[in-house]
């Protein structure tokens, strides 16, 4: 039995979180093991940000407890033993599902670290079930690749996600396009999806939409634009608003775009890779928005950013953060939390 089957359904992230999960980094997988310390001053920053909105779960490793512990002091915020790789638990952790009834479940999607590109993950592929046992929740295997940071859904029966990513031959070979859309609309009880062509350049994700696009409400899609023809995100991102004007959802209804200036191109000091800048990997949480800028050249652009947000979400707080802190490991705000959203009931006692 499938999860459509007993009809839950992926909530989208604005809906109301009974707390946020994070891991914590591990100085051994990391691209510039160097860095470990600003790093975690990155991930400080990021999840002292949600505590001022909602409950916190940091994932440790068991050998790191007592030390990561004594970094904060919030009632908020607590801490859960779990072995792990990495640190990006958007894409290795939980899907969590819900039922009109507010019961709460879990899919486990394979972790393949991106396709295979950091090893090892075994325990990384292990992390979700951890999760859903400590929280006492039903578990839904699945047999698909898949990473949280590549699909999006309005709650309303659309996902939106990018062929790059889902049909890469280091996620999935064996499957076709259409099998993909039919485990997907099985474990995440979603009508249709929508697919854009690419994500951004220099992506390491292999095109995370969670980088380019997210619904802001059923039928209002956010979408990172580059004014610069020059610059390789240009086509890219014009081939994708091409994609979204002509596309429906999956109640027929036409998108309306709300466009998002990205921030100028920066690349690694050091590697001269093009890091991958985007207000788009911000985070719902309970009555806010945790949006990552940039400042330096971006100043402008991190301004607008934050104004276009307030003026779509007038009734949640932008709450910034240092967009630098954590970018040269691949990712941002996003890719580092996890939602769990609320059941009915606890949402009512509030």
């Amino acid at each position: 039995m499938y999860p459509i089957n007993h009809n839950y359904k992926m909530p989208p992230e604005w809906t109301k979180h009974t707390r946020t999960f994070i891991s914590w980094p591990i100085q051994a997988s990391m691209c510039y093991p160097e860095d470990y310390d600003a790093v975690c001053q990155g991930y400080a920053e990021i999840i002292q940000a949600i505590a001022e909105f909602e409950p916190v779960t940091v994932i440790v490793n068991p050998a790191d407890l007592e030390r990561i512990s004594r970094l904060f002091h919030n009632k908020w915020i607590e801490f859960l033993p779990i072995k792990h790789n990495d640190a990006w638990l958007r894409d290795n952790g939980p899907t969590f599902l819900v039922r009109d009834d507010g019961d709460v479940v879990g899919v486990n999607w394979r972790f393949n670290a991106w396709g295979g590109k950091y090893a090892p993950w075994d325990l990384d592929d292990l992390v979700a079930t951890e999760i859903l046992n400590h929280v006492g929740l039903k578990r839904f295997d699945a047999p698909l690749v898949m990473e949280g940071g590549s699909l999006h859904v309005d709650g309303e029966g659309t996902l939106l996600t990018t062929e790059e990513c889902l049909l890469n031959p280091n996620r999935n070979p064996e499957m076709t396009r259409e099998q993909i859309e039919a485990e997907l609309k099985k474990f995440l009880n979603i009508q249709k999806v929508v697919w854009l062509k690419k994500g951004l350049d220099g992506d390491e994700t292999d095109g995370h939409v969670d980088n380019i696009a997210c619904f802001a409400a059923p039928g209002k899609i956010l979408l990172l634009v580059c004014v610069d023809p020059e610059d390789e995100n240009y086509g890219i991102t014009q081939d994708n608003l091409k994609i979204l004007k002509r596309e429906t959802d999956a109640q027929g209804r036409g998108f309306q775009i709300i466009p998002i200036q990205q921030p100028p191109k920066l690349c690694d000091p050091v590697t001269k890779a093009r890091l991958t800048l985007s207000y788009l990997n911000f985070y719902f949480v309970n009555e806010g928005i945790i949006l990552p800028v940039f400042g330096g050249d971006a100043k402008e652009s991190d301004k607008l950013a934050a104004q276009v947000l307030s003026k779509t979400f007038p009734e949640r707080r932008i709450r910034t953060v240092n967009g630098m802190g954590i970018i040269r490991e691949g990712g941002n705000v996003h890719c580092t939390t996890l939602q769990m959203p609320a059941r009915r009931d606890l949402c009512e006692k509030r």
